[in-house]
């Protein structure tokens, strides 16, 4: 008897382990979901879309980009953070949420805790835009002296209070002692539109949503927050070089998984980005975009996010960033 419920069990356990091995294989058998937490058109979009319809033909089932923006990018965080762990939701973050923490008293999600690093997608710096016709300067030193001699006049959108976008311009005041008024909006999408169509003065706004527009001549790019120029725009100065130093503000946008999603999807999800992106057409997307191709691990990525947050902490606590 003994010996029967022994095999009994053991082949119970055998089953089971091949089920699971099973739905691992078969994944995924339906559409993906790819939450993207601020509106259209924004710099999150630049990469995921593309990122999105390339995973599409890898994996042989669609990957849906579901924009859920508003609140600086938290309220689609907790949305993805609430969702099933099955494999079928990913989320993708962004600086903004290694930021939020820091300004918000109270998130309904843990950036670290909810969630699960994939991969790092995408690290375009930050660049200063202006809208050519409200800000007539040919560089980042006439504009300083421009604001200078119009404190309070001049205006920058972004995508939301605690956003990147809005401690980019906040360390920018610091930094060169400029009196700039802060205009949020419910995402960088909209923000640049207003920037495009002469509503609002200037943005610091990451490159891949900009890029397009400044090949156009529809904004004037200053100089990006970055320790060296960009990919694509060589004739884009670095802050340093057009007169501010050490004015650096680093940009990210990563995929990541549910907690609790299976660990042989996230394995498998991360070896599909990584393939992704070392497709030709991304890496020319992602150059167009300002963006280097990323190289980090899983782990490395989850490293990143920690001494993001840690880092985002002492910014928001020496320029003490208040939500307007």
């Amino acid at each position: 008897m003994l010996k029967r419920a022994f095999l009994l069990a053991a082949g119970l356990a055998v089953s089971s382990l091949t089920g699971l091995c099973a739905a691992a294989d078969a994944w995924p058998s339906r559409p993906i979901t790819v939450i993207v937490p601020f509106p259209a058109g924004g710099g999150t979009d630049a990469f995921a879309r593309p990122l999105a319809a390339q995973l599409t033909k890898q994996l042989g089932k669609t990957v849906i980009i579901d924009n859920r923006g508003g609140a600086g990018g938290n309220l689609g965080a907790g949305v993805a953070a609430k969702a099933a762990p099955d494999g079928y939701t990913f989320f993708m973050g962004a600086a903004h949420h290694a930021i939020a923490p820091s300004i918000y008293p109270k998130l309904d999600y843990d950036i670290q805790k909810d969630f699960i690093p994939v991969a790092l997608v995408a690290t375009p710096p930050q660049v200063i835009v202006v809208n050519p016709q409200r800000v007539p300067v040919k560089d980042l030193a006439s504009f300083i002296d421009y604001a200078n001699k119009n404190p309070g006049k001049v205006n920058f959108g972004s995508a939301g209070n605690g956003t990147s976008h809005h401690l980019a311009g906040e360390l920018f005041k610091i930094q060169t002692k400029t009196a700039l008024t802060h205009i949020p909006y419910r995402g960088a999408g909209p923000a640049l539109q207003d920037l495009v169509a002469g509503q609002v003065d200037m943005m610091f706004d990451g490159l891949g949503s900009s890029a397009s527009h400044i090949k156009a001549g529809r904004i004037k790019a200053l100089a990006v927050a970055a320790p060296k120029r960009a990919p694509g725009f060589p004739d884009v100065p670095t802050a340093a070089e057009a007169g501010v130093p050490d004015y650096e503000v680093s940009t990210w946008y990563g995929l990541f998984a549910v907690k609790g999603t299976p660990p042989e999807v996230v394995e498998r999800m991360t070896a599909e980005v990584k393939k992704a992106l070392a497709t030709p057409e991304l890496q020319a997307n992602w150059q167009n975009a300002g963006s280097e191709v990323p190289t980090m691990s899983q782990a490395e990525f989850g490293s990143m996010l920690a001494a993001d947050i840690a880092r985002w902490r002492k910014v928001v606590k020496t320029a003490n960033v208040k939500l307007d």
